[in-house]
C-alpha cells in the first residue's frame, strides 16, 4: 500500500493532491488534535469540501508553517 507522500508525489504531476484528513495531519506532524484545533483558530488554511470533517492541503499547510516561523537574524 502507497504512503501518502507516495501518493501525492504520483498526483503531482496532475495538479491533484489528496487532501489530509485532521487525523493524518496530526500524525504527520506529531501533534494533537487541540494544537491542530489552535492552528486552525491561527489561520491555518483548511480546504472546502463536501465531506464531514476538516481536510488540508499539505503544501498549503507547509507554507502557512513558513510564514508563521521568525524571520532568521
Amino acid at each position: 500500500m502507497a504512503t501518502l507522500a507516495a501518493r501525492s508525489e504520483t498526483l503531482r504531476p496532475t495538479g491533484l493532491t489528496p487532501l489530509l484528513t485532521t487525523a493524518q495531519l496530526m500524525a504527520r506532524y506529531g501533534v494533537s488534535n487541540w494544537t491542530v484545533n489552535e492552528w486552525v483558530k491561527n489561520g491555518c488554511p483548511v480546504e472546502p469540501t463536501a465531506f464531514r470533517g476538516r481536510r488540508f492541503d499539505l503544501d498549503n499547510v507547509q507554507r502557512w508553517m513558513a510564514a508563521q516561523q521568525p524571520a532568521a537574524a
